[in-house]
């Protein structure tokens, strides 16, 4: 195995110096939140407003994230129901994505939060329960200074093509391709 040099390049120039960022987070592997969270809480540090909304996880579930960040002063908006493959009435699960896009949208333009985080949103894009477009659209002209970041697998071109920043987590292994399920204080 090499090393990579211990040179660190000097970056070129900015185009031009934004005011807001939109960082992207996808691909197959295990960490895609996680990093969303670490941005939240270097955002708090900085006493950022922020505003997470997870298009995933609905009320039944409890996340170390969740109960941390809210006592920080988080606002935490949890519109999914469930994983959708377990969904009882996919046409609820439809409803519910695009009410949540709805509050998403709002916390975008509203000028309020200085981070808002779109957890696992390329599910409902992937579902076609909100129009890429659309999402495109609201965060491309979103409030001045509101950074972005963005979370979810199979994120669409368009998604990625409007991201300063794209990390894709590529998975090599993982406790569930043994039969090891999620577990308190690691995964959630």
């Amino acid at each position: 195995m090499s090393r990579e040099s211990s040179v660190v390049p000097t970056p070129p120039a900015p185009q031009e110096d934004p005011d807001s960022l939109v960082l992207l987070n996808t691909g197959d592997g295990k960490g895609k939140s996680t990093a969303a969270f670490g941005v939240v809480v270097r955002a708090l540090a900085q006493e950022w407003p922020v505003c997470v909304v997870q298009f995933l996880k609905s009320d039944g579930w409890k996340t170390g994230e969740e109960v941390i960040c809210r006592r920080l002063g988080v606002t935490w908006v949890k519109g999914g129901d469930g994983f959708t493959w377990d969904s009882p009435d996919l046409h609820k699960s439809h409803a519910r994505a695009r009410a949540t896009w709805a509050l998403a949208a709002d916390a975008l333009s509203s000028g309020t939060y200085r981070l808002v985080v779109l957890d696992e949103i390329t599910l409902p894009l992937a579902f076609r329960w909100l129009e890429v477009g659309e999402v495109v659209e609201a965060i491309r002209k979103r409030s001045s200074g509101v950074n972005v970041v963005a979370t979810g697998r199979r994120a669409p071109q368009a998604l990625i093509d409007i991201a300063d920043t794209v990390t894709e987590m590529v998975k090599i292994r993982h406790p569930l391709d043994r039969g090891i399920y999620a577990r308190a204080g690691i995964d959630f």
